[in-house]
């Protein structure tokens, strides 16, 4: 198994509960950042939204992932790497950024619902992470990230933008039972597996709540995405090559074209029961010994 973190307490504590905690930032680099979102924010070109091509879904919170203006997105991507490297290289072993964002969340609005991030790496192999680095004091009045401790590489491993999600049925009742918020001080930091579940509620303050997301692969991988495109064949997933130039020029909800295609996955959609959840939590991860089939492959076995 590929080790993440360098020092070994830190990497034994993450692959048991698929994220840690650690500082990051002192205060003068997060008032620089701070001020950086600012002046760098009339760059911005407003986030895409899903009814600019006609689809139904909203984000209510601001997102630089999701901007119009990719040379907005370029800056935002170019500050922050330059002011995360020392600490990544202190930290992680040998990673090389993606995607770069800062999150806003706006008072009395932006939940972003439960979900794992995208697969950024065959994650049977090797692993992505996330960075996420509050710009203020984040707790869960103001919406704090939370995540479900122990849940990463157990559930949804073929994720992206148009690959249902095997959770989605169940997700109240995972918000409701099964989450640790992330209470920390301005400048601290979570470093997550990208596919542990988590969530963030409300910010119920009048406060800006202002956040950093750096993702991360290993330096030696290539990034890919996985793609369905439902309308041609809605049980092939397509397993895409990429980079960070696609991110870029991403848009979640236009159908990918024109990437060269790595391989085909046989998929069907499932949805697994709260109760197969809980015994996912504690079954083997995806890429334990492949010989052990693990409690969620036999699962979706039922599925197929």
């Amino acid at each position: 198994m590929r080790k993440v973190l360098r020092d070994n307490l830190l990497n034994e504590q993450f692959e048991k509960e698929g994220f840690v905690i650690i500082p990051f930032l002192n205060q003068v680099e997060v008032a620089e950042l701070k001020q950086l979102y600012f002046d760098t924010l009339p760059n911005s070109g407003g986030n895409i939204q899903s009814d600019d091509i006609g689809a139904k879904e909203s984000i209510s919170y601001d997102f630089t992932f999701i901007d119009k203006n990719i040379d907005y997105k370029r800056q935002v991507y170019d500050i922050i790497t330059k002011r995360f490297k020392n600490q990544v290289q202190e930290y992680l072993e040998d990673y090389k950024p993606i995607i770069a964002n800062f999150i806003r969340k706006k008072p009395k609005d932006g939940e972003v619902p439960l979900h794992q991030n995208w697969a950024f790496v065959d994650e049977r192999k090797t692993t992505s992470v996330s960075i996420w680095c509050p710009l203020v004091d984040s707790n869960e009045e103001n919406g704090t990230l939370q995540v479900v401790p122990g849940s990463h590489k157990r559930f949804g491993e073929f994720r992206g933008p148009m690959v249902p999600w095997e959770l989605n049925s169940i997700k109240d009742d995972i918000i409701k039972n099964h989450l640790k918020p992330m209470n920390l001080k301005a400048g601290e930091a979570v470093i997550l597996d990208d596919s542990i579940v988590h969530y963030s509620a409300l910010n119920l303050t009048d406060d800006l709540r202002l956040a950093i997301q750096l993702i991360l692969i290993p330096q030696e991988e290539t990034s890919i995405h996985y793609h369905l495109d439902a309308e041609r064949n809605p049980y092939k997933i397509e397993v895409l090559e990429v980079d960070v130039d696609f991110y870029m020029q991403f848009n979640p909800w236009k159908k990918v074209e024109n990437k060269k295609i790595l391989k085909q996955i046989s998929y069907k959609p499932f949805q697994l029961s709260i109760q197969n959840f809980e015994k996912g939590i504690y079954a083997k991860r995806i890429d334990e010994a492949q010989e052990n089939t693990s409690i969620l492959d036999k699962i979706k076995s039922v599925f197929s």
